[in-house]
């Protein structure tokens, strides 16, 4: 972009005051410990009870492994918010809304771990091993100016609802499901507060941000974690038909895409000009 990230998280601080305001405004404050069964817990060996062994598991391949790969990826969260605030470290009202971001996020860990965890329903010693490996090896993204930020964390929490909402559909644990869709519910409205924001750089720098928008899609991925003796939790999904190219085109991108209104932008230069037509093309919008 031709301006600074300064300038344009300068220009953009009351639109992000805004829909910080309004997202607080929706946003359900619930409880984690709510959607843990306390009940169905016991004591490890450690403090005299019984460890962990396979039969204990009561939910199917893919409950377990949706809910594996949630845990693990939320866990990484102290990455994805040095990500957010490296980028979005202007002033106060940019603070506040990645404080709000990362402790409704930490929700999303906490709520599945102590379900993991009292149901049994993972080994826990092999969760932590992966927690610890994945943690050290971190989350890495290149430097990226403010509002490919924006469009990025846009695409993820998009793309999250998505995987949450169909791990929901697929359970047949009644709880996990509750669970699963109260995570989609905070991803979606999370999703809708960063779409705003772009929207709102749309309006201040129009070729600029479709730009960025375009290198976002370009190189977006969901975060994986390799499990040991599975694989890459992106192929797993994808076999599990939780998530794959196919659904990240057609419920993740081209939503998006179509909420910016990036395909009936009109006035824009040769480069944003083009940039929205590789858009258009990877989404197979006529």
């Amino acid at each position: 972009m031709d301006t600074s990230d300064h300038d344009v998280l300068t220009a953009l601080e009351s639109d992000a005051a805004r829909v910080l305001e309004a997202h607080i405004e929706v946003a359900d404050g619930w409880q984690p410990h709510d959607y843990v069964p306390w009940d169905a817990g016991r004591n490890f060996a450690f403090l005299g009870g019984e460890d962990w062994a396979p039969d204990q598991v009561s939910l199917s391949d893919v409950e377990v492994l949706a809910a594996t790969v949630g845990v693990l990826l939320a866990d990484n969260l102290p990455e994805y918010h040095r990500d957010l605030a490296f980028a979005l470290r202007a002033n106060d009202t940019w603070w506040k809304l990645i404080g709000r971001w990362t402790a409704e996020e930490n929700r999303h860990a906490i709520v599945l771990r102590n379900y993991l965890m009292t149901t049994r329903a993972v080994d826990p010693v092999e969760l932590e091993r992966i927690r610890v490996e994945h943690m050290t090896t971190g989350y890495r993204s290149p430097s990226l100016h403010a509002v490919h930020i924006l469009a990025k964390f846009a695409l993820d929490e998009q793309a999250t609802t998505v995987r949450h909402r169909r791990s929901a559909d697929v359970s047949e644990d009644a709880l996990l499901s509750a669970i699963f869709d109260r995570i989609a519910t905070d991803d979606a409205l999370q999703a809708e507060l960063f779409a705003s924001l772009v929207a709102a750089a749309l309006r201040h720098d129009a070729d600029g941000t479709v730009l960025a928008v375009a290198d976002a899609v370009d190189s977006f991925s969901l975060p994986s974690v390799d499990l040991p003796g599975r694989g890459n939790s992106t192929a797993l999904l994808a076999e599990a038909g939780l998530y794959d190219e196919t659904v990240q085109t057609e419920q993740v991108v081209r939503p998006l895409l179509e909420t910016w209104g990036i395909f009936d932008l009109d006035g824009l230069g040769d480069d944003a000009a083009a940039a929205r037509d590789r858009l258009r093309s990877a989404v197979g919008v006529a």
